[in-house]
C-alpha cells in the first residue's frame, strides 16, 4: 500500500471522487442549514484559480491510483493561509489519513511563505475539531459552549517554525511525494 500526495487542481479528474463525497457529507450533516443549494455551492464559491500556486495550493492523496483524500488552501492575508475542503474517503477513516493531509498542507503552506494557518468547520463535524485541536491549532471560540451557537468554528495555528529558505520553484507544477516521507 504506497500512499502519495499529489499537487494539483480541483479540476484534476482525479479529484472528482473527493470533491463529489464532500459535498455529500455535507449534504447529508447539513441539508440547507447553511445554503439553500446546499454544500455544491459553498464548494463552488470560489474559483479553482483560488487554490492554485503562488498564493494557494490542492492537494490529493492518492493510494494504489484512487484518491482516498485531500484538502487545499488559498490566501487569507499576507501571513496567512486558508484551509479548505480537508477530507478522507469514509471507508477509510480512523487511519490518520485527515491528520497526514493537514501535515502536509501545512508544510506546503509554510513552503510557499505563509507562517499562520486559518480555517473553519462546521459546527456538526467534531471529529475535525477534535483533529484540530489535537494537532495544536487554537479554537478562537469557546469550545465549552454548544457549538451550534457559532454555525461555523475558527480555528488558527501558528507554523513560522516550518519556514524554509526561500526556493523558486517551491509552488510550481503539481508535484507527487510519498506521504510521510521527510519534509
Amino acid at each position: 500500500m504506497s500512499d502519495t500526495f499529489l499537487y494539483t487542481s480541483p479540476l484534476d479528474p482525479r479529484a472528482k471522487p473527493l470533491i463529489d463525497e464532500l459535498i455529500h457529507e455535507y449534504d447529508s450533516r447539513y441539508g440547507t442549514y447553511f445554503n439553500a443549494e446546499g454544500a455544491a455551492a459553498e464548494l463552488n464559491r470560489y474559483p479553482p484559480e483560488a487554490f492554485a500556486p503562488p498564493y494557494g495550493n490542492f492537494l490529493l492523496l492518492i493510494r494504489n491510483g484512487e484518491t482516498i483524500g485531500g484538502g487545499a488552501f488559498k490566501h487569507y492575508d499576507e501571513r496567512t493561509a486558508e484551509f479548505k475542503r480537508i477530507w478522507t474517503r469514509s471507508d477509510l477513516r480512523r487511519q490518520g489519513l485527515a491528520r497526514k493531509v493537514l501535515v502536509e498542507l501545512e508544510v506546503q503552506a509554510a513552503r510557499q511563505g505563509y507562517t499562520r494557518i486559518y480555517l473553519t468547520t462546521g459546527f456538526r463535524q467534531p471529529e475535525a475539531v477534535g483533529l484540530y485541536l489535537n494537532d495544536g491549532y487554537t479554537a478562537l471560540f469557546d469550545t465549552l459552549a454548544d457549538p451550534e451557537i457559532y454555525k461555523s468554528l475558527p480555528f488558527e495555528k501558528d507554523i513560522s517554525h516550518l519556514a524554509e529558505p526561500a526556493l523558486d520553484d517551491v509552488a510550481a507544477e503539481p508535484r507527487l511525494r510519498v506521504a510521510g516521507a521527510n519534509h
